[in-house]
Order: structure tokens, then sequence, then C-alpha cells
């Protein structure tokens, strides 16, 4: 599968040269650390319109879901847990649950 989407976003000749694969995923993991806009990528990294074109064909084809399936039983062995997820965590301060209590006042504030 992979193969195929490399081929896909060869330039013919005469175009311009391809980008180098490791850093169009460079720049995919700085913009999710930082959350850039991906017209404003430095100009350390390829243009931000082939880590564009290369994220999009790499979602589309399913890349990033195999990346992650194939990553995530070592990763969860490492951290000591179940190969496969098992249970269902909910942190109680991100579910709203519709019934707050009265409001009071802080006796510490004006």
């Amino acid at each position: 599968m992979c193969q195929s989407l490399e081929a896909a976003i060869r330039h013919p000749e005469g175009g311009r040269p391809a980008a180098d694969t490791r850093e169009v995923v460079n720049a995919v993991w700085y913009l999710l650390r930082t959350g850039t806009a991906w017209r404003l990528l430095p100009h350390e990294f390829p243009p931000w319109q082939t880590v564009y074109t290369r994220f999009r064909l790499w979602r589309l084809g399913g890349v990033w879901e195999a990346v992650h399936a194939r990553l995530r039983k070592p990763v969860r062995v490492a951290a000591r847990a179940a190969p496969t997820l098992e249970t269902l965590r909910v942190d109680s301060q991100t579910v709203k649950t519709g019934h707050g209590g009265p409001r009071g006042c802080d006796g510490g504030k004006w």
C-alpha cells in the first residue's frame, strides 16, 4: 500500500524533485506539536503544500491508522498495560454532567 502512495506523489520528469519522506513526517510532527497553520510551516521543512498533500494522501490511504495499529501493542506492553484496550477511563473533569450545584460566592474575592 505504501509503495503505491509513494508512486502517486512522484513528479514527472522535469518537475520539482520529490521531497524527502522523513522531512515530510518531521513537518507533520512539528505541526501537531505546535498547532500552527499549514501555511506557517518554517522554511526548514518542505513546502507546506507538499506536506499537506502527502498528509492527505496518507490519511485517505489509511497509512496513519496502520502506523497507529502497528505501534499500539508494543507501546502498551512497554507501559505494562494489556496489549489491547480493555477498559475505558473517563476523567470527571472533562465530562459535563449537566447537574451543576448552586453558585456560591467566594469570600476571598470582591
